[in-house]
């Protein structure tokens, strides 16, 4: 049997594909410790400076938990699977590096939760958003609920949740569920890739201090995350790009990062 994810490599982008396109690359319990399996792996490479998260195909991103599967779970399997989704999941809010959901068609459910989990989303035209749990008896039980108001407002979370309402790709961009919709006629993977070029090519170091700080300071006071953003600036200012950075400034240069 085929692996139900699968891992490229675009250069220093790490791009992480659901496989199951048969299955609107619907998360299947495989395929959700597959992902977590794979943030471990990118976790201990160095030369990864951000990843894309996307689904086979053109017709789904992921279009939530495999119903056929979880048909024939009790509810003891059902809140393990909950526990799965938190633990594998997680890496993808908390790496070293920026992950972005490249939304390739229908972000449903468990699958809008996944996108929520990742720093950016970027959506093709034709991309479809829903959390639609409740018209099925439950809630999203993989972050939805709390990473949806984070993001939108508490009032947008709340119409969105308890309505299942579904989001063109404009209205999940006007809301700022999504970042970014690729152009028409282009593929939503390569679109996100180009887009990923300045974060390729830039300066590690203060790529992880900025990312670093962004995320700290929804959970610090604001003197204390102007503490840590002047830290992590130390940081920045002892590294030998910064001193590329200078130097190919004078030269009229484009800068040559080391991550040193």
């Amino acid at each position: 049997m085929s692996e139900p994810v699968r891992l490229e490599r675009r250069g220093a982008i790490a791009v992480v594909v659901i496989d199951r396109a048969d299955r609107m690359n619907a998360l299947s319990v495989a395929a959700v410790r597959a992902i977590g399996e794979i943030g471990r792996t990118l976790s201990g490479d160095s030369g990864v400076r951000a990843c894309v998260l996307t689904g086979a195909g053109d017709k789904a991103f992921c279009a939530g938990a495999d119903l056929k599967e979880r048909k024939g779970m009790s509810q003891d399997d059902v809140r393990e699977l909950l526990g799965l989704y938190r633990s594998e999941f997680a890496w993808l809010a908390s790496s070293e590096f920026p992950t972005v959901a490249a939304l390739n068609g229908v972000a449903l459910g468990g699958g809008l939760e996944l996108a929520l989990c990742c720093d950016l989303r970027f959506a093709a035209p034709h991309a479809l958003l829903a959390l639609p749990e409740t018209g099925l008896g439950i809630i999203p039980g993989a972050g939805g609920t709390q990473r949806l108001p984070r993001l939108i407002g508490e009032a947008r979370a709340i119409e969105l949740i308890l309505t299942q309402r579904r989001l063109s790709a404009d209205e999940a961009l006007a809301l700022g569920l999504v970042n970014r919709i690729t152009p028409q006629g282009e593929s939503c993977l390569e679109s996100t890739l180009t887009n990923l070029i300045p974060i390729a090519e830039g300066a590690p170091i203060a790529q992880r201090a900025a990312l670093l700080a962004i995320r700290a300071a929804s959970r610090m006071t604001l003197e204390h995350g102007l503490d840590f953003e002047r830290d992590l600036y130390g940081t920045c200012l002892q590294s030998t790009d910064r001193e590329e950075a200078l130097a190919a400034f004078a030269e009229k240069r484009k800068p040559v990062f080391q991550g040193r």
